[in-house]
């Protein structure tokens, strides 16, 4: 019989197979738990109160995003935590020249509804976080990015998606800024040009989540049925 594979920790040699567990499912409570998160996770935009969000929370919120899976366990991922007001003050007057520019780009009805949006989570969330992606991070080569080079960003974005299912389930909101301007958040946080800003995130403790999706209850848009986004195969010529 072959010897085991081993894996080497410090100076001693552990069997890999003593580091693999059964792929129980989870049971059904656990089951509802999980597809709760899911499905009832909300983009916070106005609704967060100044209650504190606690270091110990915070920190289980950050290691849930660290153990996101990540492409060649390269894990390129940064959280930059803005507590401060006066930070975050700046940041959101970045955020109203891009968010005025984004407004012009809609005419009509259209622009109006837009401006009816209330986008205030920079301000009102007592924890801002800033989610970046370092593309040097593992060096030239990477274990699965060796054809497909922005794995690293969509490592990044699975962060971000572990931090909200695991605030949803601590009871903190969470609202994901994407109007403003890279340069701006970039000079104004120091990050390097070789990171990426991958997602500015709003987090607060809320008394209430819409139901549905808020610019679906506003009317922005609805969600499209699964079975049109569902192909057999191939990409069909006639969706």
């Amino acid at each position: 019989m072959e010897r085991a594979q081993t894996r080497i920790a410090g100076d001693q040699t552990m069997p890999i197979t003593s580091m693999l567990e059964q792929a129980e499912p989870f049971s059904q409570a656990e089951r509802d738990a999980v597809y709760k998160a899911i499905y009832t996770r909300r983009d916070v935009r106005d609704q967060f109160k100044p209650d504190p969000v606690s270091d110990d929370v915070l920190l289980r919120l950050l290691d849930a995003a660290h153990h996101a899976p990540s492409v060649g366990f390269m894990q390129p991922w940064n959280f930059i935590v803005i507590r401060a007001q006066q930070e975050r003050e700046r940041i959101w007057q970045a955020f109203c020249a891009a968010n005025e520019e984004a407004a012009e780009m809609f005419s009509g009805e259209r622009q109006s509804k837009y401006r009816s949006l209330k986008l205030e989570g920079i301000r009102k969330a007592p924890i801002n976080i800033c989610v970046t992606c370092d593309r040097t991070r593992g060096g030239k080569v990477v274990l699965g990015r060796t054809h497909n080079a922005d794995m690293d960003v969509y490592s990044s974005v699975c962060a971000i998606q572990n931090l909200w299912l695991a605030a949803r389930a601590e009871g903190v909101g969470l609202g994901w800024v994407s109007i403003f301007r890279p340069a701006d958040i970039r000079q104004l946080l120091n990050i390097p040009e070789h990171v990426e800003i991958v997602g500015y995130l709003c987090l607060g403790y809320v008394d209430e989540l819409y139901t549905r999706p808020e610019l679906e209850v506003k009317g922005w848009n609805k969600r499209t049925p699964l079975e049109e986004l569902i192909f057999d195969g191939r990409w069909p010529d006639k969706p």
